[in-house]
């Protein structure tokens, strides 16, 4: 009888001490889900929000395009404006000329700006 009573003591005395452990990792894990959060708002403004600032400036760029500004067009191709059509701009090249869509121009011209 005495050894039974000592395993049911014991036992109780694991349990009782495994109480305050089961609570710690609860609260463990409202800690992991905060630290997951912060980590993608820190995400957004170090990835997205730039991306979308950058997004703006260019569809701005794009809007306000006018004839005879100096572009730089996707590939490098360097160019001046013609003439505009809904979506389609003309480019004169030194060879020639091009016609690309709206979304190709990439910037204005860094050498026409300077000048200007």
């Amino acid at each position: 009888m005495n050894i039974i009573q000592t395993v049911i003591n014991q036992g109780l005395a694991q349990a009782q001490s495994a109480a305050p452990a089961a609570a710690d990792q609860q609260s463990g894990g409202w800690t992991i889900l905060a630290m997951y959060a912060l980590l993608f708002v820190g995400m957004y403004f170090l990835l997205f929000a730039p991306q979308r600032k950058r997004q703006k400036e260019l569809e701005k760029l794009q809007s306000d395009l006018g004839v005879g500004d100096k572009v730089l067009a996707a590939g490098g191709i360097y160019g001046r404006v013609v003439s505009i059509k809904e979506d389609r701009i003309t480019l004169e090249l030194d060879s020639g000329r091009l016609v690309v869509h709206k979304s190709a121009i990439m910037g204005k011209d860094a050498d026409a700006i300077v000048q200007a």
